[in-house]
């Protein structure tokens, strides 16, 4: 699984750390199935303020799609793992649509 992690200004190391550690625990299970992990961090107000962290996390799954997961919140950290939550949970239903979907008959 390829992490690519973007932001429009400098994503101080610590941070950038954050977000793919996160994103490979949240991930991690589903590596066989997921081609490309796309993570954008953005500060969308400025330094204006209010709950304008937002995470956008896109999951490339291959012939299953692709799936996203935003959140916003004051914290970037805590922005980056509720949408790292949300993205696991999408990935492990669609794996698991997928699979009711193809069951053979043999197995019922």
């Amino acid at each position: 699984m390829k992490i690519d992690i973007r932001s429009r200004g400098k994503l101080p190391d610590h941070l950038r750390a954050h977000v793919e550690r996160r994103v490979r625990f949240a991930l991690g299970r589903f590596g066989h199935r997921i081609q490309r992990v796309t993570v954008s961090v953005a500060d969308v107000n400025g330094p204006r303020g209010g709950v304008d962290l937002r995470c956008r996390v896109i999951a490339d799954l291959g012939s299953l799609g692709r799936l996203t997961a935003e959140w916003a919140d004051n914290s970037l950290t805590a922005a980056v793992d509720r949408a790292a939550d949300r993205i696991a949970r999408s990935v492990a239903r669609t794996i698991e649509r997928s699979r009711d979907v193809w069951t053979p008959l043999s197995s019922l």
